[in-house]
Parts: structure tokens; sequence; C-alpha cells
């Protein structure tokens, strides 16, 4: 993906940054982070490990992955089937989203289920709807699915559904879809608990104290607005000394370089911004290339998600100072064992959560291995600081 760079905005900011960082220098030591606030941060973090804290699109209580486990028995029935499933997604362009098709398409093939087609809609409705469309023609038995825009695509997932289709959803669900009537379920990771698992990190980051932009999600998207809220709520609620100065949207699907741009401007209106929140790795990678730009290898970032890019960061300790990682490759396997089971008559939870994980430099290369069932990438190893 391109990512614009702004040199005139990020010379500015370096310049006024500068200035800034002369005048603080002078400001004594009402600035200086608390460390007890950095343990409590620790804490917060240790205690969140293994939790579920989001509700379900309709406020549904989370239910284990565990709830999606077959028997030998019911393994042997399905494989007899012979049944086909696609995989729609809304979006390829990250690791999460690749990861989350590896887990799938691993456990349809133990299951005996052919992968008839896997789309993406590159964050476009009217793609997915044609995507949607095309895939019925071949007559799958199930579908799995997010859904890029919860009411342009409700209609074509209903006439999936109408038609026998077993529907399983990723994070967010269609308008007017029931569960058990017209989709069997949802399968997300804990975003509400992956906002407050960012705002810790950034909290123990900052020692508590500090100037803080905000980079969401502009978009009626169920899972990016639950991180956004358990980052801003948490920030508020537990952290009054770090101020919350400027919150900017970006809709993509430039995200790294809308991300970028927005992160310039606030580099330049904020000479003494310690930190910025990015929604998913992807917009922190434009967060990063504008910190660069300007100088401000000091800036603290956390995100959600974790991307090849934030983890070498991360690895390099360098700017991303934490993130909430979801577990896309579990999450494909219980979306895959969920769908299966609805095509034996094994009824399912209507959401089904699986809960953050809290990385950061000192846990990075074990994470990436919870997280995508193999070994962190060698760039990644070998950007290890030890």
């Amino acid at each position: 993906m391109m990512i614009r760079r702004l040199p005139f905005v990020a010379l500015a900011a370096a310049l006024s940054i500068s200035v800034a960082s002369c005048s603080n220098s002078t400001s004594g030591s009402s600035n200086a982070p608390d460390t007890g606030v950095s343990e409590k941060a620790q804490q917060a973090l240790d205690k969140i490990k293994g939790q579920v804290l989001s509700k379900g699109p309709n406020g549904e209580t989370p239910s284990p992955a565990s709830t999606a486990d077959l028997t030998p028995e019911e393994i042997a029935k399905i494989k007899a089937l012979n049944a086909k499933a696609a995989i729609v997604m809304h979006y390829g362009g990250n690791d999460w989203a690749t990861a989350q098709t590896n887990g799938l398409k691993s456990e349809f093939e133990k299951l005996g289920i052919k992968v008839i087609a896997t789309t993406d809609a590159n964050f476009k409705p009217d793609k997915q709807v044609s995507d949607i469309e095309t895939v019925m023609t071949q007559n799958p038995n199930i579908i799995v699915s997010i859904p890029t825009d919860p009411v342009a695509t409700a209609s074509a997932y209903k006439k999936a559904a109408a038609a026998g289709t077993k529907l399983v959803f990723m994070d967010n669900i269609p308008q007017g879809l029931t569960a058990g009537k017209d989709y069997v379920s949802v399968v997300s990771a804990d975003n509400y608990g992956n906002g407050v698992v960012a705002a810790h990190q950034m909290a123990k980051a900052l020692g508590g104290k500090g100037k803080i932009g905000v980079i969401f999600h502009q978009a009626d998207f169920f899972v990016t607005k639950q991180r956004y809220q358990g980052f801003k709520e948490t920030i508020t609620k537990d952290y009054p000394d770090i101020q919350i100065v400027e919150e900017k949207g970006i809709a993509g699907p430039d995200f790294a370089g809308d991300a970028q741009a927005a992160a310039n401007a606030m580099l330049s209106k904020h000479a003494d911004l310690n930190g910025i929140w990015a929604v998913w790795d992807v917009p922190a990678e434009g967060v990063m290339a504008a910190a660069r730009a300007a100088g401000r290898q000091d800036l603290k970032i956390a995100t959600e998600d974790l991307g090849k890019n934030v983890a070498i960061a991360l690895a390099k300790d360098q700017l991303v100072v934490g993130l909430g990682a979801q577990v896309p490759f579990d999450q494909g396997v219980t979306e895959a064992r969920l769908a299966a089971g609805a095509l034996i008559g094994k009824n399912a939870p209507a959401y089904v959560a699986l809960s953050a994980v809290p990385v950061d430099h000192s846990n990075v290369l074990e994470a990436w291995k919870q997280v995508y069932h193999e070994d962190a990438p060698k760039d990644i190893q070998e950007s290890y600081k030890k």
C-alpha cells in the first residue's frame, strides 16, 4: 500500500517540536511520568488476560470458543456431506485477514469441506454484494463473511440465507438478520477489550500523563466502534492526567495514507503531543511514517492487531509501545466449526468471542506465535532488541 508523504507539514512539525522540546526541558518535574501509574496499568493488563469485556452486536453475552467443538461422530457426519464453503471478506489487505482466512481453510480441510471461493471487497459494499451474488451461483452450503456495511449488504445476505446457505459472521452482522434463523452465529475478538488493552499500554508508556491524539475508523462498523469506545472510555475514566486533545476519523480505502495525513496535522497543530492511538495496525503504519517524517521518534503509538510492520516496531522498541491483539487464526477455526455443526443441525450460541492478547516489546515474539500459530518471521526476530 502506497503511503503518501507530506514533507512541508512534517518539516514544520519538526521545527515546532524542537522549540517545544527546549521550553519543556525547563518546566520542572511536574511533567515527569508517574511510575506508580505505570505499575497500575501493568496490573490492569495482567488482569484482563483471558477475559472478554465485549457484548455482541445485539448486546449478547459472549460464549467461549469451546462451544464450537465437535465430537468425532459429528465430524464423521460432516465429512460425509461433501459440503462447499465460500469466504466473503470485507478487506484482505492486512495480516489479520490472512490469518482469519488461513484458520478457516485449515479447519474446513480437516472437516472435508471444500472452499470454492475467497473474495475481497476492499471495504466497498457494492463490491461485496456482487461477491455474494457471484458466490451464490456456485450453491455453497456455507458462507463465512464480515459485512462491510450492515445496511447496504443486508438484502444480499438475506437472499443467501433464504436459499438455505448457512451463514457465520466475523465480528459484525447485517441489519435485520436474526441469530438461529438467518445466520448461525457471529464470532469476534474482544474488540472493546482490545481498546481497553491499548489504553492501558499507552498509559503505561506515558506514566499516566500527557497529551494524545486519536485516529478512529469513520464508518458504521461495529467492531472498530467498540475499539474506539474501549480506548477512549478507559483513558477518560482511569487516567485523568492523559488528555485527548484531538480526534480524527479516516474512511479509507488508503488507511495508512489517511492516517499519516491525520497524524501529520495533529503533530503540526500540537507540538507537545505525546502519543497517538490508531484503530488498527495499518493506520498505525501511517502514524509511524508521520512520526519519522517529523523527527518524533519519542512519540508513543498504541493500536490494535499484531501486523508485521507494527510487530517489527515493537521488536525494535521504537514508536509502537503496545497493542491489543486478536487471535484471527483461532477465530477462523471457530467459525468453520460453528458453520459445519449447523450443517448437521447442531445449535450454536448467537455470539462467540475470544479474549484480547496484550502485546508489547517484551512478549512480541511469543504473541506472534499465539496469534498466527507459527514462529515470527525472520525479519521480526532479527529486529528484536534485547
